[in-house]
């Protein structure tokens, strides 16, 4: 992965509190896993940003890295790395996941 492409993975993760990369969008996932992960979020209300990695192939290599994660969707809350939609799924089936968000102060969504 190029320093450019990590630099720039690095500041999306840091500058958005919370941030899914994802296949395809909120409103067209373009995978089942992304789907749930965006199915969670907005079940959880808070607000988020996406990245859609089908759009740049960089930052599709380059998160995988980044993360030392081998699949997609990844989320990060406040720039800490989470993980995928099967540790999503663990988190908000335990109510975890509604805690890390309260705990990290994440706004609701609009």
């Amino acid at each position: 992965m190029s320093d450019d492409t990590n630099a720039r993975i690095d500041k999306i993760v840091k500058d958005n509190d919370v941030v899914l990369f994802m296949k395809g969008t909120p409103l067209f996932p373009q995978c089942g896993f992304s789907s749930r992960a965006v199915a969670i979020l907005d079940h959880l209300g808070v607000a988020y940003e996406s990245v859609d990695v089908l759009q740049d192939m960089e930052v599709r290599q380059g998160i995988k890295s980044y993360s030392d994660w081998p699949t997609i969707p990844q989320l990060y809350v406040k720039g800490e790395f989470v993980g995928g939609s099967d540790i999503m799924m663990e988190m908000f089936q335990a109510g975890e996941l509604e805690q890390l968000m309260q705990e990290q102060a994440v706004k609701p969504a609009n």
